[in-house]
């Protein structure tokens, strides 16, 4: 038995890497703030400290969101999709949760939006 099983939490699907990925959305707003990735005690930690706890695949750590940056996440949900191979993090995040200094690692660069469609 895992130590997230073992925590009372189901059993994980993860990659050959032994990761899942981890959406981090705003609790409120519902905005998609960063994607992470989680090993099975990257989530237990952050089920049992309520920090955004992630696997770092460059440094091969764990890292507690905001440790250095004070950029905190206080996690207040925690979700698996219904094929137990994604997680969702929903988090109040204190000040920016991308490397980069934007709110979300999602605000620089859009493909598609409605405002760019032609003729509407």
């Amino acid at each position: 038995m895992s130590d997230v099983e073992a925590a009372g939490l189901p059993a994980l699907k993860v990659n050959s890497d032994g990761l899942l990925p981890a959406v981090v959305q705003d609790a409120d707003s519902g905005e998609v703030l960063m994607l992470a990735w989680m090993d099975r005690e990257a989530l237990r930690r952050t089920v049992q400290t309520r920090r955004g706890t992630y696997w770092s695949r460059s440094r091969q750590e764990y890292w507690v969101k905001g440790e250095t940056s004070g950029h905190v996440q206080w996690v207040r949900e925690v979700r698996l999709d219904c094929d137990a191979d994604t997680v969702l993090v929903k988090v109040d995040q204190t000040g920016p949760a991308c490397h980069l200094g934007t709110r979300s690692c999602f605000d620089t660069t859009v493909l598609l939006s409605d405002d760019s469609v032609e003729g509407e």
